[in-house]
């Protein structure tokens, strides 16, 4: 549900397009907000201005476009390897055009450098969390179970049967 203030909002922005798009319609140039293409560019572009050309996907129209065909080269969808080689080819080629360092030299190092990045660096103290946090629920509880048996020996007979009935409620989930 939208609030009031929320439709008001949205009514002033249709208001705004409208007027400025009515305006572009009589030729006076207003510049557009976004600095990407605009889908009549995109669809205007030749074949071979994209990485994936059949596909028409991630064009290679300058350094932004190309660091961006870059960065989500693993996302594209339905291709096969050897059409990826052709695209990572184009992405090279238009990389040198528009002054873009890569630092891969293969297609293929892309998804290897972000596992390696995605890794965190483990040490004595920080291994032994990680083991127990990654544990299923159903083996955290079960752990839990003995604290209780451990803490509830100590105190009185009284806490020593609340932990037994705590105890058997655990097993039987």
């Amino acid at each position: 549900m939208s609030t009031t203030r929320q439709k008001e909002a949205a009514r002033k922005n249709i208001a705004k397009a409208r007027e400025v798009q009515s305006e572009r319609a009589h030729g006076v140039k207003i510049p557009r907000q976004t600095r990407g293409l605009s889908t009549a560019q995109e669809d205007k572009l030749p074949d071979k201005d994209f990485a994936f050309p059949k596909e028409r996907k991630e064009p290679l129209t300058d350094a932004r476009h190309v660091r961006n065909a870059i960065a989500r080269f693993d996302q594209i969808e339905g291709v096969t390897d050897a059409e990826r080689d052709k695209a990572w080819k184009r992405i090279l080629t238009a990389a040198k055009r528009y002054d873009v360092d890569v630092s891969e030299s293969d297609w293929r190092d892309l998804s290897k450098g972000n596992k390696k990045a995605a890794k965190p660096s483990t040490s004595k103290g920080s291994t032994a969390k990680a083991s127990t946090s990654k544990a299923p629920a159903a083996k955290r509880s079960a752990s839990k179970a003995p604290v209780a048996k451990r803490s509830a020996s100590k105190g009185s007979a009284a806490k020593t049967s609340a932990s037994k009935t705590s105890t058997s409620k655990a097993a039987k989930r």
